[in-house]
């Protein structure tokens, strides 16, 4: 249910913030998460065929790609719909929360691929090398394709995020292709799950960065690029300005920062010049635009403890 439009409008003076984003980067996100998708499909089936856990490892490598790719689809799709009556700052968190659970299913994945990489090691298993070195082979002009595609679009955060995942993505390919090439030349199965677990390396390096990242914004902390400290200490220095308390500063969505707090002033009636201060310099020094404040007379007021 959507709630009346003015309860949502922005008036003059207020953020740029407007709860919802513009269509962006769709078309090539959507290519990007259908040529991983489909060929991490591939992977996973040929893997299996080929009894190679370091195809299946990279399989997975592409699924956490593709899954970064169709979060950040899903982010700006669903980012679209208009703030509610139940959900006011609109639904940029939902990246978030789908990133977090991607993390933990993927946690999964890891676990499951370094079990049977261990298991190899004891008990080596006929790999047919041949089979191995062609897919990944095509798997890696497939991520140099995705790579190409993503390039094309310089402006989104989201876009240029999931090119890193991608990028990275070459090594575990490179990585399938080398176990291929030694296992057909060479016959040692051995390679198989050493280079399994290296890739599983990487695969839980990312994963857990995910973790950490989509749990520090579910978790309303305080954007990674902004001193909590140094905020405080910038409004107290405000002109007219006595001191600050009760301060909170997260992100509503990725990459938007708000902050809301109570400010002590020497004269309540200079506030909107007082604000209109707090507003520029938060905006310069901080990038934070989205800013609620509530002003009080010094003195009158109970101390926090």
């Amino acid at each position: 249910m959507n709630a009346p439009s003015h309860l949502h409008a922005h008036l003059k003076g207020d953020a740029q913030f407007r709860h919802q984003r513009a269509d962006r980067s769709l078309a090539i996100l959507a290519w990007a998460v259908g040529l991983t998708l489909l060929f991490a499909g591939v992977e996973v089936a040929a893997g299996f065929w080929s009894n190679s856990l370091a195809l299946i490892s990279d399989a997975g490598h592409m699924v956490t790609d593709a899954a970064s790719l169709a979060l950040a689809l899903f982010a700006q799709l669903i980012a679209k719909r208009p703030p509610s009556s139940r959900y006011s700052f609109g639904f940029g968190r939902a990246e978030a929360l789908a990133a977090f659970v991607n993390g933990l299913v993927m946690l999964a994945v890891v676990g499951w691929i370094v079990f049977e990489a261990v298991h190899r090691f004891a008990a080596p298993q006929t790999v047919q090398g041949g089979t191995v070195a062609v897919v990944a082979l095509i798997g890696l002009v497939v991520n140099i394709l995705v790579a190409w595609i993503l390039s094309k679009d310089r402006d989104s955060m989201n876009t240029r995020a999931a090119l890193v995942h991608v990028l990275g993505d070459m090594l575990g390919s490179v990585a399938a292709l080398a176990a291929g090439v030694v296992i057909y030349f060479t016959g040692w199965m051995q390679i198989d799950p050493l280079l399994s677990m290296f890739v599983s390396l990487l695969l839980l390096k990312a994963t857990f960065g995910i973790l950490r990242e989509s749990g520090h914004h579910l978790m309303e902390g305080v954007p990674g690029h902004i001193n909590y400290e140094q905020v405080g200490s910038d409004l107290e220095g405000v002109d007219g300005v006595a001191s600050v308390h009760d301060l909170h500063v997260w992100d509503m969505s990725p990459g938007e920062p708000a902050l809301i707090g109570h400010v002590e002033v020497h004269e309540l009636a200079r506030w909107p010049a007082t604000l209109k201060a707090i507003r520029a310099m938060l905006l310069d020094r901080h990038g934070i635009d989205h800013v609620t404040l509530q002003a009080e007379v010094a003195g009158r007021q109970g101390r926090p403890e």
